[in-house]
């Protein structure tokens, strides 16, 4: 594997500014793949985020909140133009981070990013409210406008990705922002908030703090000068957060866990849908939240999906991150491993059959074997609980409703797929998931222009799109008397 220098040591990204924490800590990031040591980051407490907060307020009722829609949309753009320029470095940098490899950082990661800055810089000057008539001795209108500060507090799995799923809405909305990365790969969410100073943002605009989830994440959440928390996580972490929140009624978005599943009937393209289930799983190393971690198989095909996902979980190509033949690093830590393989272990125990890997990856690194289970049942704590790694589970069905039940019968609601030749079945199916997405004859795509989210364990609120406007503005109505 490649061997890179350890980074300097990093600051907080306060006002415009790298500051070192009040305490004096500094926590490691390494990287999965070595355990090599990358940087020391300065590690916020309380005292730190009471800082970026009053930075964040004083931008926000100062130069950011005053500047006018087209001017932010015009930083956005400037944002997106340094971002592409600095790819590669990016790229290097996320995949040292997290794991995740230099290949789909470029397919999907890094293009995501520069389409949700670019679209969101297009909506910036059009959050507009509208004329409703009410009165003939009056003029009567809503207006949107900003909702204040905003904690943005984003996960491991897709650090660039959906750090600027919340970053980009939110500063088009004149908002101002304090992000808290995951304390596991905060490398490149700080160099976002470099390039947004040298693009023109003034200071405080946009703040980094990196920290733990404890002790940074949880003194967001209880700050009362924060007006919106935004989160994607777990949904222990989402339930603690709506606790927290609720000390000053604050406006709270989650996007949290799911066990979707992936349904494919007798009439599909089984080899299509197989190809995409293995994809739907094993892509990230299973660590996406909306993963077809259960695969549903109409007992005609059965055998025949078992045996084509094992098949494509023995050829996927594990290795370095950095590495562009690479399909599949490891995962984030030696913890979530761990986690993982008990999971694994679980599985084995309840009875399900493992029909394809089952197994940490060499000794090096936080690697696990893609793996498929099969002969698992809807009940298997492997078919009910996220896992969050390369791990799925291949569940028998005989009829719509069977399957509509299995799919139906987590606490999960993020999102699903359907394969099948018939139109009927498939609206019959779409309108009875419960899921926030729903997928047919594919499975995994995204686009910013559609709106994400779930319900039950999965979340509630809806980001992308024009949804993600409305979770950062509040609606006032004017009446005016003119008689």
């Amino acid at each position: 594997m490649t061997v890179h220098a350890t980074i300097a040591a990093k600051g907080l990204l306060i006002h415009g500014d790298y500051v070192p924490a009040r305490s004096g800590r500094y926590f490691e990031t390494t990287d999965p793949a070595t355990g090599a040591l990358i940087a020391h980051i300065a590690e916020a407490d309380a005292h730190d985020v009471d800082a970026a907060v009053a930075s964040a307020r004083a931008a926000f009722e100062g130069e950011w909140g005053a500047m006018p829609g087209k001017m932010r949309g015009t930083l956005l753009l400037r944002l997106a133009d340094l971002i592409e320029r600095d790819t590669e470095a990016l790229v290097e940098l996320e995949s040292r981070d997290s794991g995740k490899s230099v290949a789909s950082i470029r397919r999907q990661d890094l293009p995501a990013v520069l389409d949700t800055l670019r679209y969101y810089a297009g909506m910036a000057d059009k959050i507009d409210g509208q004329v409703i008539p009410t009165h003939p001795d009056a003029l009567t209108y809503t207006v949107r406008e900003a909702v204040g500060v905003v904690a943005a507090i984003v996960p491991w799995n897709f650090p660039l990705m959906i750090g600027m799923w919340k970053i980009a809405p939110a500063l088009a909305c004149g908002c101002s922002v304090v992000l808290k990365p995951a304390e596991l790969t905060s490398l490149t969410a700080l160099r976002i908030g470099e390039l947004a100073l040298e693009a023109g943002f003034p200071p405080g605009a946009l703040n980094v703090v990196p920290g733990l989830g404890k002790i940074a994440g949880q003194a967001l959440v209880d700050h009362s000068d924060v007006d919106k928390v935004t989160f994607t996580g777990s949904p222990a972490v989402g339930r603690g957060i709506l606790e927290g929140a609720a000390g000053n009624f604050k406006r709270v978005t989650l996007e949290l866990g799911g066990k979707s599943a992936n349904i494919v009937f007798p009439d599909a393209d089984v080899s299509a849908a197989v190809r995409a289930a293995a994809s739907g799983i094993f892509f990230n190393s299973g660590q996406v939240c909306s993963a077809g971690s259960r695969v549903l198989a109409h007992a005609d095909i059965y055998d025949e999906v078992v045996d084509g996902l094992a098949a494509r979980a023995a050829k996927v190509r594990l290795g370095c991150p950095q590495d562009a033949a690479t399909q599949m690093g490891p995962v984030v830590s030696g913890t979530q491993m761990d986690r993982v393989l008990d999971y694994i272990r679980i599985g084995r125990d309840e009875g399900a059959r493992l029909v394809a890997g089952g197994a940490r990856h060499g000794q090096q690194g936080a690697f696990i074997e893609p793996t498929v289970f099969a002969d698992v049942t809807p009940d298997m704590c492997i078919a009910q609980e996220e896992i969050f790694g390369p791990v799925v589970s291949v569940i028998r069905f005989s009829s719509e409703e069977e399957a509509l039940a299995i799919a139906n019968g987590t606490a999960f609601s993020l999102a699903a797929g359907v394969w099948s030749a018939d139109i009927s079945r498939v609206h019959r199916f779409v309108r009875r998931l419960k899921a926030g997405t729903v997928w047919v004859n594919t499975f995994g795509p995204t686009d910013i222009r559609l709106p994400w989210g779930g319900a039950r364990d999965s979340g509630f609120g809806r980001e992308h799109g024009r949804a993600a406007l409305e979770n950062f503005t509040e609606e006032k109505s004017v009446w005016i008397n003119v008689a």
